[in-house]
C-alpha cells in the first residue's frame, strides 16, 4: 500500500531543530595585550634604548614587558632599530641571542662590541623594580662564546708595549687617574668628562679601575720579593690592558691577547665576576706589603733595604726614628720630607720649579735649553717628582755646566738636599758589551743631579724659597706649619748629538721604554739606550736628530708622547 508523501516546510523544520539544539556560545577573538593606540609615555631615560628578544619570551610576554618598560620611563624599540643600547633576553643563551639578531639585521654584533650590551631579564627585573637604569654588572651579562674567529680576528694586538699606542684616558681604566691634563684648561674638560661616564648606565667604573690596580699590585708585591720575572708579567698584562680600544667584560676577550697569562687572567675574571680579587686583597692587607711599600717611598729606600728593615722588626716610620736606624744622609732627609715627598706634584708646581731651573742655567750657560720630561711630558697631571733634561746646541759646551746650576740654585736657598754623578757613558768603550746588548751597556751614564727642591708658596704666585733662610732639620720639623714644600727633581745634562736618545729615555713610560729596547734587541739586532743606537751585527752607532729618526731606524711607526703611557 503506497503511503503519501508527506510534504514538510523544510526552511520552519530546520530552524526548530536548531532551536532544540544547545547553543554554543562565541567567544571574541583574543587580542595582544598591549598600549591602547592614543597613549603615549613619557622617557626619562632617552640614554638607554632596549631591544626585548622575543625568542622564547613570546608574543604576549614581550608585549606586557614592553608596556611595563615604558610606562617607567624606559624607551623600547624593535631590533633593527641603531638606537637600541641593551638587548634583553630571557632562556637564551647569548649565543643564540646574536644569532638572533643578525636575523633581525644587526649583521655587526659580536662578542667585543660594547653598545648593545647583550643582558639577561634579570637586570630588566631590577631595573624595573628601582624605576631606574641599575649598573650593569657582569652577571648580568649573556655569555657570548661563537664567533672565535671574529672576536680572535678584533683581538689582534701588538706584543710591544712600543707598538701600541696607550693614552692616561682608556677603555679600561676610566678613573684610574684624578685626572689628564694637557693644557691649562684641561680640568674643566676632564671634570666634564668624568660627569658624562658618571651618567652612563654602563657602570664598569669599578671593575675597570681595579683590574689594572689589581695587576699592579701583584706586580709590585712581586717585585718587594725579589721576583722580577713575576712583576713583569704582571706589569705587561696591566700594559696590554691599558691599549685595548675596548671595555673588557669577559674573560674570553683575553684568550689572544698577548702578555695576558693564566694567573693575571684569572685575578682578572675574579675581578669581572666579583669586582674584587681575594688574592690581590690577601696581599693589600699583609703586614709585609703594607711595610714595604712604606718604606720604598722613603727618599733613597730601595726593594734591599727595606727588605731588610722589615726583617729585623721594622713597620712603621715610627720604628725607624726610635730604633735608630742607621740611615743615609739621603734617606735621613727622605724619612724627614716623607709627607710632602708623596705628596703629588702639580703641573703648576712642576713649571714653577722649571722656570728657576731654566734662569740657572741662562745664568750659567746662555743658550742651553731646559726641557721638562717624564710623566709631565706625556701628559700626566701630576707626578711623583719632576725631570729635566739639559743641553746646549754646540757639543761640549754643556761639559761642568751642572756643577754651576747647582751651586747657583744652593746659593738661592732652592736646594735642600742634592747628590752629583758624573757622566760616565766615554768609560764604556768595550764593543763586546754592545754586542752581547748586557745590562751594562743598557744603563744611563748621563751627568746628573738628584735633589730635593725648596718650593716656597707665596700669595698669588708659586715662587722659589730664595730671598729667606733655607730651612733645616735644625729649624724645622714634621708637623710644623710653613709655607714651602719640598719637591723631588733630577737634573740630567745630555750632549747635543746623544740629546733625542736622552729625551726618548727620560719621557717614558718605564714599560714603554722598556719594551722599546726589548724590541731593539729581539727583533732587530739592536742595542738601544738613551744614548745611542748600536747595531749589533754591522757592528756601527746610528744617529738621529729626533725622537721620530730612532723609530724609523727601529722600523716603527712615531708614538708621541702623549700615547706612550703604557
Amino acid at each position: 500500500m503506497n503511503h503519501p508523501v508527506q510534504i514538510l516546510d523544510w526552511p520552519c523544520s530546520i530552524k526548530l531543530a536548531m532551536m532544540q539544539l544547545p547553543v554554543k556560545k562565541k567567544h571574541p577573538r583574543r587580542q595582544e595585550p598591549g598600549p591602547p593606540a592614543s597613549l603615549e609615555f613619557c622617557v626619562h631615560f632617552p640614554e638607554v634604548v632596549l631591544c626585548l628578544v622575543e625568542k622564547r619570551m613570546g608574543a604576549s610576554r614581550k608585549a606586557f614587558l614592553t608596556t611595563l618598560a615604558r610606562q617607567r620611563g624606559f624607551c623600547v624599540e624593535d631590533a633593527n632599530s641603531e638606537r637600541v643600547t641593551h638587548v634583553v633576553s630571557e632562556g637564551n643563551s647569548g649565543d643564540e641571542v646574536v644569532e638572533w639578531l643578525k636575523k633581525k639585521g644587526r649583521h655587526y654584533i659580536d662578542a667585543v662590541a660594547d653598545c648593545p650590551a647583550l643582558l639577561n631579564i634579570s637586570w630588566f627585573t631590577e631595573s624595573m623594580s628601582a624605576e631606574r637604569p641599575v649598573p650593569i654588572e657582569p652577571r648580568h651579562y649573556l655569555l657570548v662564546t661563537a664567533h672565535a674567529e671574529e672576536l680572535e680576528a678584533k683581538c689582534q694586538v701588538a706584543p710591544y708595549a712600543c707598538q701600541r699606542r696607550t693614552l692616561l684616558l682608556h677603555s679600561n681604566q676610566a678613573l684610574v687617574n684624578k685626572g689628564t691634563e694637557c693644557h691649562p684648561g684641561f680640568h674643566h674638560f676632564y671634570l666634564t668628562l668624568l660627569l658624562c661616564l658618571e651618567k652612563q648606565p654602563d657602570t664598569h667604573k669599578k671593575s675597570r679601575r681595579s683590574m689594572e690596580d689589581a695587576l699592579q699590585t701583584m706586580a709590585e708585591e712581586a717585585h718587594f720579593n725579589g721576583s722580577e720575572a713575576r712583576s713583569l708579567a704582571f706589569s705587561r698584562a696591566a700594559s696590554v690592558l691599558k691599549s685595548l680600544p675596548w671595555t673588557v667584560k669577559r674573560v674570553q676577550e683575553l684568550h689572544s691577547l698577548p702578555c695576558i697569562g693564566e694567573h693575571s687572567r684569572r685575578i682578572v675574571q675574579e675581578v669581572l665576576e666579583d669586582g674584587a680579587s681575594a688574592e690581590v686583597e690577601r696581599v693589600q692587607h699583609s703586614e709585609r706589603y703594607q711595610a714595604m711599600k712604606l718604606f720604598t717611598k722613603i727618599f733613597g729606600v730601595g726593594v734591599k733595604t727595606a727588605s731588610r728593615w722589615y726583617q729585623e722588626g721594622l713597620r712603621t716610620l715610627a720604628d725607624l726614628q726610635v730604633h735608630h736606624a742607621k740611615l743615609s744622609k739621603e734617606q735621613q732627609v727622605g724619612l724627614l720630607h716623607y709627607d710632602d715627598l708623596n705628596t703629588p706634584v702639580e703641573r703648576s708646581e712642576a713649571e714653577a720649579i722649571g722656570q728657576v731651573v731654566r734662569e740657572a742655567v741662562e745664568q750659567c750657560l746662555p743658550g742651553a735649553s731646559v726641557t721638562l720630561t717624564g710623566g709631565f711630558r706625556r701628559g700626566k697631571p701630576t707626578g711623583h717628582d719632576v725631570d729635566f733634561l739639559v743641553t746646549h746646541p754646540t757639543e761640549g759646551q754643556e761639559v761642568g755646566l751642572l756643577s754651576k746650576v747647582i751651586s747657583w740654585l744652593d746659593k738661592q736657598g732652592c736646594l735642600l738636599y742634592y747628590s752629583s754623578h758624573r757622566n760616565t757613558f766615554l768609560d764604556l768603550e768595550d764593543l763586546e758589551l754592545w754586542s752581547s746588548s748586557s745590562s751594562a751597556s743598557m744603563m744611563d751614564r748621563f751627568e746628573r743631579c738628584f735633589s730635593i727642591f725648596c718650593l716656597g708658596c707665596l700669595p698669588g704666585a708659586l715662587q722659589r724659597g730664595a730671598g729667606a733662610q733655607k730651612p733645616s732639620t735644625a729649624t724645622w720639623s714634621p708637623g710644623a706649619s710653613r709655607s714651602w714644600k719640598a719637591v723631588r727633581v733630577d737634573l740630567v745634562v745630555s750632549p747635543y748629538s746623544q740629546f733625542p736618545f736622552a729625551l726618548l729615555g727620560w719621557t717614558g713610560s718605564r714599560n714603554f721604554e722598556r719594551d722599546l729596547r726589548r724590541f731593539s734587541k729581539h727583533e732587530k739586532k739592536m742595542a738601544l739606550n738613551s744614548h745611542t743606537l748600536y747595531h749589533v751585527e754591522q757592528k756601527i752607532f746610528l744617529t738621529a736628530a729626533s725622537e721620530e729618526e730612532i723609530f724609523q731606524l727601529l722600523g716603527l711607526e712615531y708614538i708621541p708622547p702623549e700615547e706612550r703611557n703604557a
